[in-house]
């Protein structure tokens, strides 16, 4: 047994669980979403212990909530860290906080296209429901369908508009945004969630 290969996976997968939801919390401050719903409760008491001492020193600008978005790209780097040295590599290295920003960036990719995967199955399975789900998916993904919607009205009761934010996101995520990125800094790919 690779007792080596059991460490980076533990840490990689603990580490990119953290960082999903701190960039869930600055999603859903970012949209707006409903801080009451238990899921939106349930992700900044998880975070709090983190995000608030940066909080006191960094402060957010309006809805975009930089000491989360700083927390998250900390977190990262150090389980690049971590991860590189158990793979042999240098313990520290510049690079690697490049590598933890796209990886941030396509974490928030991902997670856009997925919270639209369920906005859109549940449109046809359970509409107007009132899941905590559900419903912070849509308020996450309302500032990119609102602005596609106003270009793209819904016809005869279909909302085409979600299929071309959706084929925007793939678009960013595999050709236009994070490639480009990932070749110039040339990221490791497997190292973290979102790469």
């Amino acid at each position: 047994m690779d007792i080596a290969g059991a460490g980076i996976f533990i840490i990689s997968t603990l580490i990119g669980l953290f960082v999903l939801l701190l960039m869930l919390r600055f999603l859903l401050r970012l949209a707006k979403a409903d801080y009451y719903n238990p899921i939106s409760q349930g992700i900044v008491s998880i975070t709090n212990p983190v995000v608030k001492p940066v909080s006191l020193a960094v402060p957010s600008l309006g809805r975009f909530d930089l000491p989360t978005l700083l927390v998250a790209i900390l977190v990262q780097f150090i389980g690049l860290m971590v991860t590189m040295a158990l793979y042999g590599y240098p313990f520290f290295s510049l690079l690697y906080l490049g590598w933890a920003m796209v990886g941030v960036v396509s974490l928030v990719l991902n997670i856009y296209f997925f919270a639209l995967i369920i906005v859109v199955i549940a449109s046809w399975i359970a509409p107007n429901t009132g899941h905590p789900v559900l419903s912070l998916a849509t308020q996450i993904t309302e500032p990119l369908c609102g602005p596609a919607r106003r270009l793209i009205p819904p016809m005869g009761g279909l909302d085409l508009s979600v299929m071309f934010v959706i084929m925007g996101l793939i678009l960013l995520e595999e050709y236009l945004l994070v490639p480009p990125l990932a070749a110039i800094l040339r990221v490791q790919s497997g190292l973290m969630i979102g790469l």
